[in-house]
């Protein structure tokens, strides 16, 4: 196979994709000092190895990767050679534009993806959330090679076909870091790391599916882990966590019912004070009360 380097502004087979900023095969036959330095940029680099071994630093990271290896660097990422040269090999390299929402921990991905809002949301936060640089992904070979022959040859429904294996290849990046992250932690560790998530952002109306991408889990997968693990429902296991902090800010004389409800992610004071009953026995405005005379 033949090398090749496409770049957005440059190549007019990237023209009916302004998402794609480089798509190419490299192959380096020889050491150059200096040819591969640290550098960040604002988008998804994707590099699959399909020959030779490379040592590079990925998010201050050592890391060694070998054919069939597929490495992700996110947008503000550092990445370049652990000695700043490039190796000798073969690799595929594919960059993407995409917008970092710190806010929501997720990677937005662009409109030209076919996959729902959902969906889209979900792989953008298994992206930011797992943060594994190196999987072991063969497949993705194969999806880029056929990447490479849609966008050379443009025949008919080219620009369709090519965003299509771009949501394939998410998909499979999504679902590979998803196990390797699930099989590099226990649960235990995994449900503190999701809890403090939820703790530090009550107040956003968390899904089943947000909370599972949180711990790069499925949602079937990670509903029967918290059942096994509390005993409860995932959006029950939520509801016990905004009372909990609900109780440590009713103790809190100057903050307001209504304030402690929309703080703590319930729709309004009534269905905040029905909740609370229903688990504590008490309205929030009884227990206040109770725990002013108990000081």
């Amino acid at each position: 196979m033949n090398q090749f380097a496409l770049q957005q502004g440059h190549s007019h087979e990237l023209d009916m994709f302004d998402h794609i900023v480089e798509f190419g095969l490299t192959k380096n036959g020889t050491i150059q000092l200096e040819s591969f330095p640290i550098s960040t940029c604002d988008h998804i680099r994707i590099y699959y190895i399909t020959d030779g071994k490379f040592e590079w630093m990925i998010n201050q990271k050592h890391q060694i990767l070998y054919p069939g290896d597929l490495a992700v660097v996110l947008p503000g990422q550092e990445l370049g050679g652990s000695n700043r040269y490039l190796d000798i090999g073969t690799f595929f390299k594919l960059q993407l534009k995409a917008e970092v929402l710190e806010s929501m921990g997720v990677i937005q991905l662009g409109t030209w993806s076919s996959l729902t809002e959902s969906e889209r949301i979900t792989v953008g936060r298994i992206l930011m959330t797992n943060n594994i640089s190196v999987l072991k992904m063969k497949e993705a070979g194969d999806i880029l090679y056929e990447m490479r022959s849609e966008v050379l040859n443009q025949e008919i429904g080219y620009s369709t076909r090519v965003n299509v294996l771009l949501d394939t290849l998410l998909i499979f990046i999504a679902r590979q870091s998803t196990r390797q992250a699930t099989s590099r932690r226990d649960f235990p560790s995994t449900f503190a790391f999701l809890e403090q998530a939820l703790r530090k952002n009550l107040a956003h109306q968390w899904t089943v599916e947000e909370m599972a991408a949180r711990v790069g889990l499925g949602t079937t997968a990670f509903t029967e882990k918290v059942k096994t693990y509390t005993g409860f429902s995932p959006l029950n296991y939520l509801i016990n966590i905004r009372i909990s902090e609900a109780i440590k800010l009713l103790k809190k004389q100057d903050i307001n019912v209504t304030q402690i409800a929309l703080d703590t992610g319930f729709y309004s004071s009534q269905h905040f004070s029905t909740t609370f009953k229903k688990l504590t026995g008490y309205t929030p405005g009884e227990f206040r009360k109770r725990n002013i005379a108990a000081k």
